[in-house]
């Protein structure tokens, strides 16, 4: 009984013991850089979810330091007592040979990590300046403490807890500073954060657009995703544990942001409407027309690439176009809602006789109105091409 309440457990936590990979995060500052070589320049920089002894997010941005020009660097961690999950954890050497360590306070409150200058005198700053505390709460987000340290930052980077998305991306946007967080794709369909994107508050990270992401995973995390693997070496330099040795790939991951890049300006390089119905690779494109909705004045666009080009009315494409969206080339009027939405917004319909071969129907019944019609199930952008 205790292994499947432990289990039902981590699975109820796991969406929040994400940790990103080191390149992951390399790549995408990059790109920024690429863009803008100083975005980072004179600023203070804030990870509100993060742990040195855990995250890669304070190991990369300590390392670079000085390369990105960081005026301050300031990390928070949550504290061990206050996650979902209650593992067998003990404090680690970096915290209990330290003199400020506090066994009262080691698994009940948060702690705080700074950087912003050479303490050691080896004429660098980098990880090895690292300061900490411990912060007077668990270190929530939500926090008063943590929220003055957002106030005092200029920009926030960081992998929130999934299953906060909404209300951490309600959080930053209260703080009206730059930011580039990670989440799901499938974010982008909330009401509290579809509106951002259609008045072009915050767009995707230019590293990330299709496939999947690994990401490292507490020990006690059941590994139940499609791809997997356990580092069979749990050691590292100096003979130090790996504070995780378990990795999951994760679909649909994304970066949020609203730091500009240079791809977001490219424009989608499409066809015609006739080219596409002569040419397409979508069977469902090739030699047919495109659908019309049967409730709203706009075509079906089932693919990012069969957009045709010289169509000048509205459209509806699938949430994946964000990834390839140019606000200088389309758009965003709204949203097609999944079933019952707003009925003015909704996507085609379709009648059982459309799904021969989808099974037993009758079995979904909420998917379908009385007279038998279907609402389609994926949710559509709806896009017009850009008045020059």
């Amino acid at each position: 009984m205790a292994r499947n309440s432990n289990l039902g457990a981590a699975k109820a936590a796991k969406n929040d013991e994400f940790y990103t990979q080191y390149n992951d995060i390399q790549k995408e500052i990059n790109s920024y850089l690429e863009f803008n070589p100083n975005v980072f320049k004179g600023k203070t920089l804030l990870l509100p979810c993060d742990d040195p002894e855990w995250s890669n997010f304070t190991k990369f941005f300590a390392q670079n330091f000085e390369l990105l020009g960081l005026k301050k660097l300031i990390s928070t961690s949550f504290a061990q007592d206050s996650k979902n999950y209650k593992s067998d954890w003990n404090p680690t050497l970096f915290e209990t040979e330290n003199p400020i360590y506090d066994a009262t306070k080691s698994a009940v409150c948060g702690k705080i990590f700074v950087i912003d200058r050479d303490i050691n005198g080896d004429g660098r700053i980098n990880i090895k300046d690292i300061e900490w505390e411990y912060l007077e709460g668990t270190g929530d987000y939500r926090s008063e403490e943590v929220t003055k340290l957002r106030d005092e930052a200029d920009i926030i980077v960081t992998n929130p807890p999934f299953s906060l998305f909404r209300e951490f991306m309600a959080w930053l946007v209260e703080s009206d500073k730059q930011f580039s967080i990670i989440g799901n794709m499938n974010a982008i369909t909330y009401k509290e954060v579809f509106p951002l994107f259609k008045e072009n508050k915050i767009w995707l990270g230019p590293s990330i657009s299709s496939g999947d992401r690994e990401f490292g995973v507490p020990d006690w995390y059941p590994l139940e995703a499609a791809g997997w693997r356990i580092d069979e070496n749990p050691f590292y330099e100096n003979g130090k544990k790996k504070p995780y040795t378990k990795y999951i790939r994760v679909k649909g991951v994304r970066w949020f942001t609203n730091i500009e890049h240079g791809r977001r300006h490219e424009p989608l390089s499409l066809l015609t409407m006739a080219q596409n119905i002569r040419f397409s690779k979508h069977k469902e494109i090739k030699g047919k027309e495109y659908l019309r909705y049967d409730n709203y004045d706009a075509i079906e666009v089932p693919f990012t690439d069969a957009i045709p080009s010289d169509y000048e009315e509205m459209m509806g494409v699938p949430i994946s176009f964000i990834d390839k969206y140019c606000p200088e080339q389309f758009e965003i009027i709204g949203m097609a809602k999944r079933g019952a939405g707003d009925p003015s917004l909704r996507s085609k319909v379709y009648t059982k006789s459309d799904y021969p071969n989808y099974g037993d129907l009758n079995a979904t019944p909420t998917l379908f109105d009385e007279s038998g019609k279907l609402y389609n199930t994926y949710p559509r952008i709806l896009i017009r091409k850009k008045q020059q």
